[in-house]
């Protein structure tokens, strides 16, 4: 645990200011948050141009095992608990908030939460800038200034790619014998993954690939949490004001760029019966978890299809309003909804086995939960999918499958390719 502040009673107290910013005076900078993020512990969580943009680190903890979900939700209780918070916005995202990353499974992989020292957050006609720190309230608003933006990234360089934990015909053998299990009556589905990893010849500066997914995929979450970035299409489960929100997809078919084709290949999607059990299975595992701490929930009977620039999903928003936000934070929801089917796959513990034994690697914090909350409880966790994790001059690219009954390893491993797209082309230096 790293904490960036004063303990009483052994406790971090943090101090923390939110002022709002004049959309008028400052609309430039704040059309492109992706743009203020300086080169040192930058994060981020953004979509159409709005969201949470941060930098620096008041206060930090590191979880791992099975009670990572439960540690970080104590820590983040306690720390909240003793904060001196002034916040003159009162929107979503302003205040205290953590930005969090977990990992997908009990073992191996940490799981990250943060608190900015400087949050700069944007939603419809409200902009705000969050400092947070030990000083006092007087030194802190005189520190809530929006900065220029610091110099450009640079592209990374000299990337070199080579196959993760398996080569493209070795994951076509494990989805062959993933089939075959569900065949013979073992699961009814699981998400199998495959990585590819790039090394550059300097360390790769994160922002430059967060910049460009976040203008090529404005309808996803760009996020960057720990070094973990992308671009997710899927909301895990958005908490607000007592409402709970979660958006499911599985069931993907990659595009052409003919909107004709593109046209009548959605069609085919939505009459899929494949792609609509994969689907069945994570819509029912969300609204299996969400039941419980809800008084009133809303399923669709069929999903829609999302078109997103590279490809589309079946996708099924399930909403519903929560009866426990005094006492089941966001994070909490996540950890009941992790992993969902669309993730891990039914049953549940069948395939996060065959998954440790197929994948032949750790997943480390792909596919798991990522997001932020603040003080209340209330939060975006979306899963970090089309995502990679940067160390240094070394990128390591996930994409993963769900696979049923009648999945075909090629057209699996196409699909595959197509949803490694997004960040292959954000690291791209043309």
């Amino acid at each position: 645990m790293s904490l960036g502040a004063t303990h009483v009673g052994g406790t971090a107290r943090l101090v923390v200011v939110t002022a709002a910013l004049d959309l008028e005076r400052h609309g430039e900078l704040l059309d492109r948050l992706v743009d203020l993020l300086p080169a040192e512990q930058p994060v981020a969580w953004l979509r159409g141009g709005e969201g949470l943009v941060g930098w620096g680190e008041a206060a930090s903890v590191r979880t791992s095992g099975p009670t990572r979900f439960a540690d970080a939700d104590a820590w983040w209780a306690e720390l909240t608990e003793h904060a001196v918070v002034r916040d003159e916005v009162g929107a979503p995202g302003s205040g205290l908030i953590c930005f969090g990353s977990m990992a997908f499974a009990d073992d191996p992989g940490d799981s990250v939460l943060c608190v900015p020292e400087v949050v700069v957050g944007r939603r419809g006609d409200q902009a705000w800038i969050t400092t947070t720190s030990t000083r006092g309230l007087d030194r802190l608003r005189d520190g809530l200034v929006l900065p220029s933006p610091p110099e450009a990234p640079a592209a990374p360089a000299d990337l070199v790619w080579e196959d993760g934990a398996l080569a493209e015909d070795a994951w076509a053998g494990a989805v062959a014998e993933a089939v075959a299990r569900i065949d013979a009556g073992r699961l009814e589905k699981v998400v199998l993954a495959r990585d590819v990893v790039a090394t550059a010849s300097a360390d790769i500066d994160v922002r430059w690939p967060l910049r460009r997914l976040a203008a090529g995929y404005p309808t996803c979450w760009t996020f960057h949490v720990d070094g973990l970035f992308g671009a997710t299409p899927e909301m895990l489960v958005r908490r607000e004001r007592g409402l709970v929100t979660s958006r499911v997809l599985a069931g993907t078919i990659r595009r052409t760029g003919d909107d004709s084709r593109d046209l009548a290949l959605a069609a085919t999607l939505a009459r899929s019966s494949k792609d609509l059990e994969e689907h069945e299975y994570a819509v029912r595992s969300v609204a299996d978890a969400l039941e419980p701490h809800c008084s009133s929930m809303n399923v669709p009977e069929a999903p829609f299809v999302l078109h997103l620039p590279n490809v589309m999903h079946l996708a099924t928003d399930v909403a519903g309003v929560v009866h426990d936000a005094g006492t089941v934070t966001s994070l909490q929801l996540a950890a009941a909804l992790h992993p969902s089917a669309a993730v891990g796959g039914t049953p549940t513990a069948e395939a996060i086995a065959l998954i440790s034994e197929l994948e032949g690697m750790g997943r480390g914090r792909y596919a798991g939960p990522v997001g932020w909350m603040d003080a209340s409880g209330d939060g975006d966790w979306g899963l970090a999918l089309r995502s990679a994790q940067v160390d240094g001059a070394t990128v390591r690219l996930f994409a993963g499958c769900g696979i049923v009954a009648g999945s075909d390893p090629a057209s699996e491993l196409a699909e595959a390719r197509a949803k490694l797209e997004p960040v292959l082309g954000a690291l791209a230096s043309d």
